[in-house]
């Protein structure tokens, strides 16, 4: 290692860029965990049976759980969730307040999605009269709070670009379950088939690979140019002396 002479500005910058990068691939390691553990703690809870009404209000962690539904849409009040993309065309989703026959509370209920090309000409969609026996399961955003907001006027149906359930239930003066339902295939269901994860672990694995070997390149470039400076300063050293 005598003739390892890397300079102190190259020395400087590796020590504040590799930690950061090293950082970054092991962070992307975590989130591919994180993201593999919630996908099979949902895909359990989407294959178990069906719960009520009741069993879902008391759970302390009500993501992902399948609810069986009885009773009536409002339709007056519908919401449509803005921007989704399906396939490579727009669309919205569509929310409608429902209401249980037995206990009289009011559930928040994803229909699905619906293709809009064009927002010149208005939505048209159709929400069933007769009572309703529907499966759907629980959405909890994981760690985001939403708030509702309203994009285009005060009347119904109203454009939003996020889903608070709770909100629309004080608005409405209602008292309503806080949680957004996912419907289940169905007669009254759109286009369902949310994704758990937006992205899967697989991509968090090759963005760990990616942070991980530019630290390696780092490394290496430190290391080549520190012992080609230093050749160099002991090839002048020598001829001085010579």
């Amino acid at each position: 290692m005598s003739a390892f002479r890397p300079g102190l500005v190259p020395t400087l910058v590796v020590l504040a860029l590799l930690p950061i990068l090293l950082g970054l691939g092991f962070w992307q390691l975590s989130r591919a965990e994180e993201k593999r553990q919630l996908l099979s703690a949902a895909e359990a809870r989407r294959v178990a049976a069906p719960i009520d009404l009741e069993q879902l209000r008391s759970s302390p962690d009500p993501a992902y759980l399948r609810v069986r539904l009885n009773g009536h849409f409002d339709g007056a009040h519908s919401l449509l969730l803005d921007n989704r993309i399906r396939d490579g065309k727009v669309g919205v989703e569509l929310l409608q307040p429902f209401q249980d026959s037995a206990s009289g509370q009011w559930l928040l209920v994803n229909r699905g999605w619906l293709p809009w090309p064009d927002r010149r000409v208005a939505l048209a969609f159709n929400t069933p009269d007769s009572a309703q026996e529907l499966i759907a399961w629980a959405y909890v955003p994981p760690g985001a709070v939403f708030e509702l907001k309203h994009l285009q006027g005060s009347g119904w149906p109203q454009l939003i670009n996020q889903v608070d359930a709770a909100a629309l239930w004080q608005q409405l003066g209602r008292s309503g379950l806080p949680l957004e339902l996912r419907l289940e295939e169905g007669p009254a269901a759109l286009r369902t088939g949310w994704p758990v994860v937006a992205m899967g672990p697989e991509k968090n694995l090759g963005y760990a690979v990616q942070w991980f070997a530019m630290a390696a390149a780092l490394l290496g470039l430190f290391i080549y140019f520190g012992l080609r400076k230093g050749r160099e300063n002991n090839n002048e050293s020598s001829t001085r002396h010579a």
